[in-house]
């Protein structure tokens, strides 16, 4: 299925954990999902930090270690297609793309083969593949998760935080990540509705969703919203020219020519264009900062509509709207499975991101917790 890397039977009980291959575990490579990375890449010396707890758990037999899993080459891409060791299948619709980067993360999960995934999210890495497999995944505040020992794109972009079918995957998993994690006893109540152009189908699953909840929901507007999309991915393309140049010299024609042309793209992002990102980004995390006085969280699609064929893979980027600038706030975002209103909804269901203020994990999981039960009656 290409999901997996290097997959492993690791004995004992607990929950089976995936870890995505960008983050080194010891005595396994750290391939990136590229050819020319797994050419030189030596065995880690050391597990990444953020392995720690999962480390603890497997000795202690209650965790398992299933394998490092596949995703879009060097985590550059929303796709999930990868050319060098093929594209993880969706579990729930073959035909389409399980979206990136964190793609064999989701379609572990989302096939049963894992109970719990490590991803890494820079611009939608675990949203955009929750997404499209219908499961559930965190993105983690900036900062908050180690990134000492994971491979980067874009180091003051990138997180890594846990996915699973539900929240309490969820939240297991990040209990693995952060040990002492737990999911907070009052569930934030006043959510922001963002007003934005999505597929009506998941306009009105997220309306009901939240509905059902009974959230008072709070119609919330952000002027500029295209101003602060191109802002963030200016950045996130920068810094990953920084992480990559090294990479493009030395092997671009054996990178797959989508993350190839991307980064001769980024190599062209002048100092100007940066700082002129960065200006349009200071006001949108200000914007964000006022918010929260109004609503508790913010309610968007994780994708404005439902994952597109194999072979549409440029249709995707048209469709991820909120995901990039919930990294330049730092915030963090649960992504979460919602059904579709009406009749013959389809194999893939619709999908939330609940984003809340900074180090807000317990109790955005504590919200996704109501909204999930309620969907679920």
């Amino acid at each position: 299925m290409a999901t997996w890397i290097i997959s492993d039977t690791t004995p004992g009980s607990g929950p089976r954990v995936a870890v995505k291959d960008l983050i080194d575990m010891a005595e396994l490579p750290t391939t990136a999902g590229s050819r020319p990375v797994a050419d030189s890449a030596l065995p880690a010396m050391r597990d990444a930090a953020c392995v720690a707890g999962l480390r603890a758990a497997m000795r202690a037999g209650l965790a398992r270690f299933a394998g490092k899993v596949n995703l879009h080459e060097v985590a550059y891409g929303i796709s999930g297609i990868n050319l060098a060791f093929g594209t993880p299948v969706n579990p729930l619709d073959p035909r389409r793309m399980p979206g990136g980067s964190s793609s064999g993360s989701a379609t572990a999960v989302a096939s049963g083969e894992a109970d719990i995934s490590y991803g890494t999210d820079t611009g939608g890495s675990i949203r955009i593949p929750a997404a499209c497999c219908g499961v559930a995944g965190l993105k983690t505040t900036w900062g908050r998760i180690s990134l000492d020992g994971v491979r980067p794109l874009s180091p003051g972009l990138d997180t890594v935080g846990p996915m699973a079918r539900d929240v309490a995957g969820v939240a297991a998993g990040m209990a693995l990540l952060e040990p002492g994690f737990t999911v907070a006893a009052d569930p934030p109540r006043t959510v922001g509705l963002l007003a934005i152009d999505a597929d009506p189908r998941v306009s009105a699953a997220i309306d009901a969703a939240l509905r059902t909840a009974e959230f008072e929901v709070v119609p919330v507007a952000l002027p500029g919203l295209d101003q602060v999309i191109a802002a963030s991915i200016i950045m996130l393309d920068a810094q990953a020219w920084q992480s990559n140049a090294d990479l493009f010299a030395t092997s671009a024609s054996r990178l797959g020519a989508d993350v190839s042309d991307r980064l001769a793209m980024a190599s062209g992002i002048t100092a100007a264009q940066v700082t002129a990102a960065e200006a349009v980004i200071a006001g949108w995390r200000a914007t964000l900062d006022a918010l929260w006085h109004r609503v508790d969280l913010l309610a968007a699609p994780s994708l404005l509509s439902f994952p597109p064929l194999l072979e549409e893979a440029h249709i995707l980027w048209k469709l991820r709207a909120l995901t990039s600038p919930v990294n330049t706030a730092g915030v963090p975002s649960l992504a979460l499975p919602i059904p579709v209103v009406g009749p013959r909804p389809g194999p893939i269901p619709a999908n939330v991101q609940l984003i809340g203020p900074r180090n807000s994990e317990e109790r955005l999981l504590a919200a996704g917790a109501v909204l999930e039960s309620a969907v679920r009656r």
